[in-house]
């Protein structure tokens, strides 16, 4: 087990990177516990979770609303929670950020800790503090910047998921290496059966997830507000959100989409070759995600106007300089609309 501990502005996390469950029951000692966690996580691993209260939630993402943190709330106060509760947050992205988002709210914020079940959990929902939910069909809309005390990441979950999930973390994977790491993606494109890799938890495989981690981890660190450093993870998901809000489509399809697209406005804008692009393209294809939007494109446009990153008409666009290296650069909105129309021509 690889263990390290981050300092924030406002406390700590401790993260215990292929930990085993069972081993960790301890880090609540002292507490009253509650733990929220996927009901579909509980009956395939209940055997191996705290024997402690339960909040069973749903995790897709019309349930991650203030209703369903209603229903926390509800359950909490008939549970007697208090400031001493200790909240375990079990699941993928979607049961981390309504768990985190309802503790950290609850009596003004009970400690928690995250154990995140699946791929994109492990290398990017559970990592930087942000716990929120979804609002009139916009992604986070609603939420919290806090940190919890400790990130369990427990390769042994990875046996039981989907395929379609390890697509959805592969997805933020790339985007880390795209981003700030060349040699992770060197090591994406060398590798031709990553999810069967690490569905069986092949020591190779697993060493990428902890190579994408402290990426995320050293971006957040320098900047936890998002006041603008963090923002480059947003890289694909200015149009990932958008794209997914429009169709629907899964969470990793939808940011898949969204770096081809940030890719070829990099290109427009004289910042990135052509053939890193399709570098990019050839690497996502591999791991079967979608390059390709399945709509028009100008369709996506109520969607980029709702962004949380717009300010008055701009919206800041991470772009690519190269494999590895990205800047943040305001686009206007009448630049992003002339883009959307050209885009045409990639459909």
């Amino acid at each position: 087990m690889n263990e390290k501990t981050v300092s924030w502005q406002s406390g700590s996390t401790a993260f215990h990177l292929g930990a085993k469950m069972e081993s960790l029951k301890a880090l609540a000692k002292g507490h009253h516990q509650v733990m929220i966690v996927d009901e579909t996580v509980l009956r395939l691993h209940g055997h191996r979770l705290p024997r402690i209260p339960v909040i069973p939630v749903v995790s897709n993402e019309t349930e991650k609303s203030l209703e369903t943190a209603r229903k926390i709330y509800n359950q909490l106060t008939d549970m007697k929670a208090d400031r001493n509760t200790l909240i375990w947050c079990v699941g993928g992205g979607i049961t981390t950020d309504i768990g985190g988002f309802s503790a950290s709210t609850y009596m003004r914020g009970l400690p928690f800790i995250l154990v995140p079940t699946t791929l994109l959990g492990q290398v990017d929902a559970a990592i930087g503090g942000k716990c929120g939910v979804n609002f009139k069909g916009f992604k986070n809309l609603v939420g919290t910047f806090s940190h919890p005390t400790d990130v369990v990441v427990d390769y042994e979950f990875l046996k039981t998921l989907p395929e379609e999930e390890f697509r959805n973390g592969l997805a933020e994977m790339v985007k880390h290496a795209c981003i700030a790491d060349k040699t992770l993606f060197e090591r994406l494109e060398s590798l031709y059966e990553l999810p069967k890799q690490l569905k069986s938890r092949q020591k190779e495989a697993l060493s990428l997830i902890e190579q994408s981690i402290p990426i995320k981890i050293n971006i957040v660190v320098q900047d936890e507000r998002e006041g603008g450093r963090r923002k480059l993870l947003n890289f694909g998901h200015t149009f990932g959100h958008a794209i997914e809000a429009t169709t629907g489509i899964p969470h990793g399809h939808a940011v898949s989409i969204g770096m081809v697209m940030a890719a070829q406005l990099s290109v427009e804008l004289d910042m990135l070759e052509d053939t890193e692009t399709d570098r990019l393209i050839r690497l996502l294809s591999r791991y079967n995600l979608p390059v390709k939007l399945p709509v028009l494109p100008e369709l996506l446009q109520k969607a980029l106007w709702h962004d949380k990153k717009k300010n008055n008409d701009l919206i800041d666009m991470v772009v690519l300089t190269e494999i590895g290296k990205a800047e943040l650069t305001p686009i206007s909105i009448q630049k992003l609309k002339e883009f959307l129309y050209d885009l045409r021509q990639y459909q």
